[in-house]
């Protein structure tokens, strides 16, 4: 845990301010040794000159890690001991579960596990370990490991062949996860596993040969399939998926004649019918409408019903909306988006009394339908803003806990990774109010992305000030009047897209706080007569935003100013959003809840109210005035004609 206030003693701002200089000589000789340890060249690393540094824990995780698996588990217990206030003691725990897996010594591997850890590679080899202590748990995690369509890593072998030996994994759970891989597209898999099979499966395979031609076999597909019929359950839940995914409709037809005469397991039934309910309703297949209700009377899914309330509203069934909401559990139901849609309802079918409560339950939410609620019944936002005060004498110890230490230390020395590992991990550990003084440092030190990470990881919800800092505003309120859009909306975008980490980088190759595609830059950089800022150009903030400014201009007169279909626009492509006005409700909160993409609906919805904390901040944490969206926006038809090119 993090040190009370009182095990810190206070120094004076002074002495603070010369921290840095007093540190640098041991700093490089920490650097020095740290990309030594690294590299296992230990004659490079002065001892004397770092064994004091806050760091030095660094050097010996190296030191100890390199020992592995040579090592006894006594060593790294007590390592994990001294550091159990720093990431290092469970990285050198996962790193000795790998290694004495690698090399056998289960019974170290157990001395150092304390429970099952996370990452396929180490579960494997946990679970080996147990094979000689508690078969029972080896054999339940082994067949979890096991029961999926996708090849494992080698770390696994030794687990799959022990239990297969002992029939743990019989020709069952074989067969099942070939069904598995063949359902997932993995057909070398499916092969490989099929030949592990004996001769009895045969009607199976044969079974499965056919289907993979035409899924509608599975009307003529034997009820009894493998020795006792054990194959029958999963290979009708691979096929039923996939005809389902095929053709929605005629799937339902299948199995409406099917299902009387099968035996199946409960939960490939379960998981066939969710299918077919989830896809009837994504697909607007409105011939399966009925059997889909019937469904939903016997169950309690709630994406199911999430759905069912989305395709009522498409429909204008409010009295359907009204049916649907309540079949909810009670956590689901008060959500602030359901309450609206109840309220919206309640309204449209003349109940107004009723209508006005559920409006003020979604009002007491601070997000986009809260916001929609309030605007409703006409009364301010519920913002919801914790505030604090923190005096001089914590701020001091604050900056003297070892973890904020050792931040600064890595800062300092140029490993950036680490200290963002360091501080998240305190802000994790931590109470709330240690998170909130280490938001409050943050803050103090303008580290804008780490402060935002640090409300996030100490579940500060409510800490608006430290979760929408006022990063790069300057830049936000130049680009935002050379571009002629709302500062705050940029604002908002920014927030969504990168928390403001200037150097995120996303999967599908975005970057930077407004998280630009590199053709989406290339091509505003032309439009601007600028240069192509390249990869690394477009990570600098003021050009980002430049750009994002731009971009989300070029949007926003796209569709005659409407900064929803603009919002929807920067996240999926305009021409999505083009083909969803074309089929689009006309209204704007049922244009919103009928954007298919879910990250899409949840982006649009986020980054408007991103955008209201943000002008009721800058107005001193007062929402009078502010307005979710414009009479415009809420007023106007959300179909083609809001196309500029119409």
């Amino acid at each position: 845990m993090l040190p009370s206030f009182g095990h810190c003693k206070p120094l004076i701002a002074a002495a603070l301010c010369c921290l840095p200089l007093l540190a640098q000589g041991s700093d490089r000789a920490m650097q020095d040794a740290l990309q030594a340890a690294r590299s296992q060249q230990w004659q490079k690393i002065d001892q004397r000159a770092i064994e004091d540094h806050v760091l030095a824990g660094y050097v010996d995780y190296h030191r100890l890690k390199a020992r592995l698996p040579g090592a006894e588990p006594e060593a790294v217990l007590s390592f994990i001991e001294r550091h159990d206030d720093t990431p290092l003691g469970e990285w050198l725990r996962g790193q000795a579960i790998e290694q004495y897996g690698e090399a056998g010594r289960y019974e170290s591997l157990r001395a150092v596990a304390n429970g099952v850890p996370a990452g396929t590679d180490r579960r494997c080899h946990y679970y080996t370990a147990q094979l000689g202590a508690d078969l029972q748990a080896a054999a339940e995690g082994g067949r979890e490991l096991w029961r999926v369509g996708r090849s494992q890593p080698d770390a696994c072998d030794t687990l799959f062949d022990t239990l297969r030996a002992q029939g743990e994994i019989d020709q069952e759970a074989i067969w099942e996860r070939m069904t598995l891989a063949w359902q997932a597209g993995e057909t070398g898999l499916a092969d490989y596993l099929g030949r592990m099979l004996g001769r009895e499966w045969q009607n199976g395979r044969t079974a499965m040969t056919v289907l993979k031609q035409d899924f509608s076999a599975v009307t003529r597909t034997p009820a009894c399939l493998g020795p006792e019929c054990r194959g029958t359950s999963a290979l009708y839940a691979a096929a039923m998926h996939g005809f389902t995914r095929a053709d929605t409709e005629a799937a339902l037809e299948a199995w409406r004649k099917l299902a009387p005469h099968l035996s199946l397991q409960a939960r490939h039934r379960r998981a066939i019918e969710h299918d077919l309910a989830f896809y009837s309703m994504v697909r607007d297949v409105d011939q399966n409408l009925g059997w889909v209700d019937d469904l939903l009377t016997r169950r309690d899914d709630d994406d199911l019903l999430e759905l069912r309330v989305r395709t009522a509203l498409g429909d204008r069934d409010w009295a359907g909306v009204i049916a649907w909401i309540d079949r909810m559990d009670e956590t689901q139901r008060g959500e602030s988006r359901w309450q609206y849609w109840l309220a919206r309802a309640q309204q449209q079918q003349g109940n107004d009394g009723q209508a006005r409560e559920a409006y003020a339950r979604a009002a007491d939410e601070r997000n986009f339908f809260g916001f929609a609620a309030a605007d409703r019944l006409d009364r301010p936002y519920a913002l919801n803003q914790a505030r604090h005060r923190i005096d001089e004498a914590t701020r001091q110890a604050v900056a003297q806990w070892p973890a904020v230490r050792r931040t600064e230390a890595l800062l300092r020395i140029g490993e950036p990774g680490l200290a963002a590992s360091e501080w998240y991990a305190a802000a994790a550990r931590g109470t709330e109010e240690q998170a909130r003084l280490l938001a409050d440092y943050a803050q103090r030190r303008g580290w804008q992305a780490r402060l935002v990470q640090t409300t996030i990881a100490g579940k500060l919800w409510d800490d608006l000030a430290w979760r929408f800092p006022e990063a790069y505003r300057d830049h936000f309120l130049h680009w935002g009047r050379q571009t002629r859009v709302d500062p705050y909306l940029l604002m908002g975008i920014a927030r969504r897209e990168s928390a403001y980490n200037p150097d995120a980088l996303s999967p599908a190759g975005a970057r930077g706080l407004m998280q630009l595609m590199p053709g989406t830059a290339t091509q505003v950089s032309r439009q601007l007569g600028m240069n192509d800022p390249g990869p690394y150009g477009v990570l600098d903030p003021a050009v980002n935003i430049r750009l994002g400014s731009t971009y989300i201009r070029d949007m926003l007169d796209r569709y005659r100013g409407n900064r929803l279909a603009a919002t929807a626009a920067y996240n999926a492509g305009p021409h999505r959003v083009d083909r969803w006005l074309r089929d689009a409700p006309q209204e704007f909160d049922l244009f919103v809840e009928s954007i298919p993409f879910r990250e899409t609906r949840d982006y649009v919805q986020a980054v408007l109210a991103y955008r209201v904390i943000f002008e009721s901040l800058a107005n001193g944490g007062d929402s009078t005035g502010v307005s979710l969206l414009t009479p415009a926006e809420t007023s106007v038809r959300y179909d083609r004609s809001l196309l500029a090119s119409n």
